[in-house]
């Protein structure tokens, strides 16, 4: 198998989901703006939202695809048929249960996430009715994620990275035509993210079936009575801190936004939705194609392959991670007045937003570099050093807020972010070096080097589109100020590969085939 090959077929499929994501958001901050409805949807989504990647693209998929792959490695399919099918009946019932109680107790959960509601009771009530109306996304996208990692565990990579395009089509459709029916109007919201939950399950179950995997539906004492299922959920429970202590400290962080003033949540929510673009663009496509390949060297004991993939794709994100930070960072104005401004969205929305995701950009290297270093773990079934690291990190987040929040506002919440995501890859790659896990191949120091050359070209350029153009002044000439920043990102990214074309890169120096 090709892996850079299959990597740009999820990432070009997760790119389609994230346009349309885009378009999604930009038409909630034409409607909602950065008011309270809009804080109401960010908090009461920040639960299933969070969920949904713990599950898809962390604590699940972490503990479940390597013992598949294991399962299929060793005892063929039919076992791994069985096995998926117990799988699926204990998640399906956990699950059912776990959604159930989330909307009759939707009113505590939404003190829990953001008890500064509680002063504006129509914002808590409203809150508290999207969660109800949003909870049971939660029974469809663990489904949803069984389904994944079962069809990644065959290679079939392009269902599960299209599947997110149904949500945003769903909430899209809402947001246009039903919005007039609901009173507030956030409500349409709710019921979109309800309808896209059933329908991104509902396109995987036929896959299934494709490959000869469509699980049946057992009891509950038979589906736990499994080894291999206890060994998954045993698993499970300490990959959420390992994986997911970014999302972790995000739902906190909802909580401390809530005492900070009308918007905050808001602000956040829009930074955080750019900073999707390249952290699933690929951190999270090199993540899916690399744990079962990475559990399949491991089964295999391929040690010298294990290694060599790792680092294949440590310098994949370095390649495109680093250039994307200082995008972000350094026109984060620029991208969030021609996205977003105009409607409810105002240019203090610009510039609120804009200062967030500067501070997002600062740990975008960390945040997808924990996606490609916690496999190296997982795939092995190691869960205890990443929880060891990740709890430390969680912790060090926290009082990160206590330093920044004061000084910085919302702002400082996404610097915490940053920071506790740089510490978490750090310590994840250290660990991995002390084990002797990952050896690095030989480069890198010239790799580094190029990079750097190629970065400090884009930086000057940035800086000097930043000093020129009054990204907010513009909002009037919309045509103009969108040709602009289509032209100056094409322009950086002709000079960023450019330069890197004239020092010696080539396509072809990322290509790696496994067995």
């Amino acid at each position: 198998m090709n892996l850079l090959r299959a990597a740009a077929t999820v990432s070009s499929l997760t790119l389609v989901s994230r346009i349309t994501g885009l378009v999604r958001d930009l038409l909630l901050a034409r409607i909602f703006g950065g008011g309270a409805e809009m804080d109401a949807f960010a908090a009461a989504f920040r639960l299933p939202n969070l969920l949904r990647r713990l599950f898809a693209e962390g604590a699940f998929a972490q503990a479940f695809v390597p013992i598949l792959s294991e399962a299929r490695a060793q005892r063929g399919d039919d076992a791994t048929r069985v096995l998926a099918s117990h799988v699926m009946s204990a998640l399906f019932w956990v699950v059912l249960g776990v959604s159930i109680i989330g909307v009759l107790f939707a009113p505590v959960l939404v003190y829990v996430i953001a008890s500064g509601f509680a002063s504006n009771p129509a914002t808590f009530d409203l809150a508290t009715l999207l969660t109800r109306w949003m909870f049971p996304y939660i029974f469809f996208m663990s489904l949803v994620a069984f389904s994944a990692g079962v069809l990644n565990t065959f290679s079939r990579f392009a269902v599960p990275a299209f599947t997110p395009v149904l949500l945003n089509l769903s909430m899209i459709t809402f947001g246009l035509l039903a919005t007039r029916w609901f009173d507030p109007p956030a409500l349409a919201l709710g019921v979109a993210v309800f309808v896209g939950g059933f329908l991104q399950l509902s396109i995987q179950l036929p896959a299934l079936a494709r490959i000869g995997m469509l699980p049946r539906l057992s009891g509950v004492r038979t589906a736990f009575s499994d080894p291999d299922v206890r060994r998954i959920l045993t698993r499970m429970a300490p990959a959420v801190f390992a994986v997911s202590v970014a999302q972790v400290s995000l739902v906190i962080n909802t909580n401390i936004a809530s005492h900070l003033g009308e918007g905050s949540n808001a602000w956040l929510y829009y930074a955080d939705r750019l900073m999707e673009f390249p952290t699933a663009l690929l951190g999270v496509a090199l993540a899916t194609v690399l744990v079962p390949t990475l559990s399949r060297a491991f089964a295999e004991k391929r040690t010298a392959d294990y290694s060599r993939m790792l680092d294949w794709g440590l310098r994949l994100v370095c390649l495109v991670a680093l250039p994307a930070a200082v995008g972000l960072g350094l026109l984060a104005e620029g991208l969030i007045a021609v996205l977003f401004q105009g409607g409810k969205f105002s240019a203090r929305d610009v510039a609120q937003t804009s200062v967030a995701l500067v501070g997002y950009a600062v740990g975008l290297l960390g945040l997808i570099g924990v996606k490609i270093l916690a496999p190296g773990f997982y795939a092995q079934q190691d869960i205890k050093t990443p929880v060891k690291i990740a709890v430390g990190v969680l912790f060090a987040t926290q009082l990160a807020n206590l330093a920044l929040v004061p000084w910085l506002a919302h702002a400082g919440l996404a610097w915490s972010i940053s920071l506790g995501a740089w510490a978490n890859a750090a310590l994840l790659y250290l660990g991995l070096r002390r084990r002797g896990i990952y050896q690095p191949e030989p480069g890198w120091p010239v790799f580094l080097l190029k990079l750097a050359v190629a970065l400090a070209a884009l930086v000057a350029l940035l800086l000097l589109v930043d000093r020129e153009i009054d990204w907010i002044a513009m909002q009037t000439q919309l045509l103009l100020r969108g040709g602009l920043l289509a032209a100056v990102m094409v322009a950086a990214v002709v000079l960023y590969f450019g330069v890197l074309w004239i020092l010696g890169f080539r396509p072809r120096d990322f290509r790696l085939r496994t067995s």
